[in-house]
């Protein structure tokens, strides 16, 4: 896309990863390496898959040339004086804002077609999952849903009872706008 990013941002880092590993293949062109770089850096990456994905390329390798990694002459690094101690994780816990948000779930595809729409007050910087809970929280019987644990996080499967289908190709997509979350 113009803006940097490499289809979504799950994709980033192993995009990243082909395109730095491939460059002398693609020598004719080019792609704005910086431009795809400021995306990462701009994301706040939070799911261990997705950062395990992105790390190498923000280190300069990728999981290609871990073959060719020489672990033997890495050396340990311990602090020294000029470091500064780690922050300290019982530090106090600021309140945010609250802001409003829009949410509605929308099926004409299968079943019972249904739409329905709430507005919920979260603090600013919530997840997705702090929306749906919320609105879960005010109105269980029409908002519901249910999320499967995978190695990205939680996965929504489930919402107001209608099942993601793989069979189908069905899943639950989310929206702002009309444009789609890039994260969950």
């Amino acid at each position: 896309k113009n803006d940097g990013m490499i289809g979504n941002i799950y994709s980033m880092g192993l995009a990243l990863q082909a395109l730095e590993a491939t460059a002398k293949f693609y020598a004719p062109q080019k792609w704005d390496c910086a431009q795809a770089f400021s995306v990462v850096y701009r994301h706040d990456y939070r799911q261990p898959m997705a950062i395990a994905q992105v790390l190498p390329a923000l280190v300069g390798r990728s999981y290609l040339a871990a073959a060719s990694l020489d672990c033997t002459t890495s050396a340990s690094v311990s602090p020294g004086p000029q470091q500064s101690p780690s922050p300290k994780l019982d530090a106090p816990k600021v309140d945010r804002a609250l802001i409003t948000v829009h949410y509605a779930i929308v099926n004409k595809l299968q079943g019972k077609h249904f739409s329905y729409a709430i507005s919920v007050r979260v603090p600013d910087g919530s997840t997705l999952l702090k929306v749906l809970q919320v609105a879960e929280q005010e109105k269980p019987n029409v908002f519901s849903f249910r999320t499967e644990y995978t190695s990205w996080g939680p996965m929504v499967v489930s919402i107001h009872g209608l099942a993601a289908n793989p069979d189908d190709r069905t899943y639950w997509q989310f929206l702002s706008g009309s444009d789609a979350l890039q994260e969950g």
